[in-house]
């Protein structure tokens, strides 16, 4: 069975923790980047995190759209949705329908 995983600041992800979730809070990309990497073990499925950080990381958050361990799940933080983790569900319902049924 796989874990899941959440990043992103204390305040947004604190909460995760009561659920079971390893939780890691990071301040800025740098330290996403090597938490992620440290987590694509093969033992962690999923990854939430918040939108805020992962636009400091596009790069990384592309590399990882092409594998299906660990998926990368985006949230928005506790300061609102910066609609990252949206626009890429619409893509993505997108290209697996043929049109976005979401709009």
């Amino acid at each position: 069975m796989y874990k899941v995983a959440v990043i992103g600041d204390k305040d947004s992800i604190l909460c995760f923790k009561a659920l079971g979730v390893d939780v890691y809070t990071a301040v800025d990309g740098k330290e996403v980047k090597q938490i992620v990497k440290n987590l694509d073990d093969g033992k962690t499925g999923v990854i939430f995190l918040t939108e805020e950080l992962a636009s400091e990381i596009p790069e990384v958050i592309e590399k990882y759209k092409k594998k299906m361990v660990p998926a990368i799940i985006l949230i928005p933080s506790n300061k609102g949705s910066l609609n990252i983790g949206m626009n890429e569900i619409d893509k993505n319902v997108e290209k697996a329908i043929g049109a976005n049924i979401f709009k």
